[in-house]
């Protein structure tokens, strides 16, 4: 760099989608770019800025002279109920619809006196901020928030689909074994059964929006500056250079929620992204636990279940005579109210709690959680691995079928639910935080907490390296004037 050169503020704008597994790591990415210098413009939809003041106090988006919180509309009418919105309509609508409202945002932005974009971090599944970042000439690095398993198994669609694998020839597919065939084609990973392949795969209609919809932002992810991943290499080396080998620049830079833990900024760290109300008192509750001695038990802020499933967990549970913390969402049941058996109530009062949501990552930090019963998404998995906690899987949707396939085959950290009767749920309870196989799960996951924690460590850990040569590589790009 030459002697002369005098370089701008550098400033972010950040565009999750919006939805909180989407949310919550892409705040982290911005915190840790405001950390090292930059100005940062987070950009949520006007629904989830409401839902987020209505979880955290109307004070809390006011953010920080340098960290800003800017809204575009979602193109969608607004759900009578506070819960996560239809995923195919927001897709839908999203790419349909945001373009302009962002350029118009980003124009305003210009014409303001912060100092001027310089770059985008998009979702990898809002990909219509390429030509927003094309049209003002600055770099776009795409978050992909999946696993890299989970975001491989996506890349591989339209191969699914030229193959003639899917969309499945009939319902019957799902049922008679066809989702056990195994695949052993699919670029840094071994082999894989199609049933582990993401949700969406599950389908017999030749049109079907999500497979469309993923084949081209997959398409438009050759098109950006660079791809982020929230993952670390010891972990996902394999997948990570094969999709180094057919995309732009891949940098893994995660577990993200370890390399926030360095940012000493009280302000920074006072904003936060859940989108329901967290209740603190399950941590107090745990500190009068033994270690090792709790099931958390979560399955996110997207699964739905039956009541029916709802009664065989909360029986399995109770059967386990284990402690447990479950969290259980007001719209955690489809369609109805949540309504626990009172016997169930009654028999588990001195060793259950139950909460409608709970600062996780804390939570999953704690001495006292010896196993996690999870949907397998993608940020509940690296928190438990960040934890040193293994895990019963119980995938719903989306790539959470692959990070389970992985977690019970590849890592050694989680044993699968096929069924959801109570005693298998008793019995996979019983072993994970009492058996030969639980134990062997347990260090398995503070081996992997350990490569976790070097991987996010300076100055040489992989995913700090990564971070450092992203920002410099791409971010800062042609932000120098000579």
């Amino acid at each position: 760099m030459a002697s002369s050169a005098t370089i701008k503020k550098p400033h972010a704008v950040c565009v999750p989608h919006p939805t909180q597994g989407h949310i919550n790591p892409m705040l982290k990415l911005a915190k840790l770019l405001h950390f090292k210098g930059f100005h940062i413009t987070f950009v949520n939809t006007e629904y989830t800025h409401k839902r987020l003041l209505k979880s955290r106090g109307p004070d809390s988006l006011k953010g920080l002279s340098s960290f800003r919180f800017e809204t575009i509309p979602d193109g969608l009418p607004e759900p009578a109920v506070d819960a996560t919105q239809d995923i195919p309509s927001l897709c839908d609508s999203t790419r349909r619809t945001c373009l302009p409202h962002l350029n118009n945002l980003l124009a305003k932005i210009n014409s303001s006196d912060v100092p001027p974009v310089t770059c985008i971090l998009a979702d990898g599944v809002m990909s219509f901020t390429l030509d927003a970042a094309e049209q003002l000439g600055v770099p776009l690095a795409l978050f992909w928030t999946p696993s890299a398993c989970g975001f491989m198994c996506y890349v591989q669609f339209q191969q699914l689909i030229q193959k003639g694998i899917i969309p499945l020839k009939d319902s019957s597919s799902i049922t008679n074994g066809y989702l056990e065939t195994t695949i052993d084609w699919i670029p840094g990973i071994k082999e894989i059964r199609l049933r582990d392949f993401p949700s969406f795969i599950r389908t017999t209609d030749s049109e079907d929006f999500m497979i469309e919809f993923l084949q081209w932002e997959c398409g438009r992810a050759r098109e950006a500056s660079a791809i982020i991943l929230n993952t670390f290499d010891a972990m996902e080396h394999d997948v990570l250079e094969a999709l180094s080998s057919i995309l732009p620049p891949v940098y893994s830079i995660g577990p993200l929620n370890l390399l926030v833990k360095d940012i000493d900024d009280e302000d920074l760290n006072a904003i936060r992204s859940n989108l329901w109300k967290e209740e603190f008192e399950c941590v107090e509750w745990l500190d009068t636990r033994e270690p090792n001695s709790v099931v958390y038990v979560n399955f996110g802020s997207i699964t739905v279940m039956t009541s029916e499933q709802l009664n065989e967990f909360a029986w399995g549970l109770a059967n386990s005579n284990k402690s447990f913390l479950w969290v259980i969402r007001p719209d955690v049941v489809g369609g109805e109210n949540v309504v626990l058996p009172p016997e169930f109530v009654e028999q588990t009062k001195d060793r259950g709690l139950l909460s409608s949501w709970c600062p996780q990552e804390q939570v999953l930090a704690h001495p006292a959680v010896g196993g996690f019963l999870t949907h397998s998404g993608w940020n509940s998995t690296l928190e438990s691995v960040c934890g040193g906690v293994p895990m019963i899987c119980w995938p719903f949707f989306a790539e959470q079928q692959t990070n389970c396939r992985f977690s019970c085959r590849e890592w050694g950290i989680g044993l699968e639910i096929e069924d959801v009767k109570r005693d298998k749920i008793e019995s996979l309870v019983k072993e994970l935080m009492d058996g030969t196989k639980g134990r062997e799960m347990k260090e398995k996951a503070m081996q992997w907490k350990d490569l976790a924690v070097s991987a996010t460590s300076g100055p040489y850990g992989s995913s700090f390296l990564n971070l450092e040569n992203m920002i410099r590589e791409v971010l800062v790009r042609g932000n120098v004037k000579n």
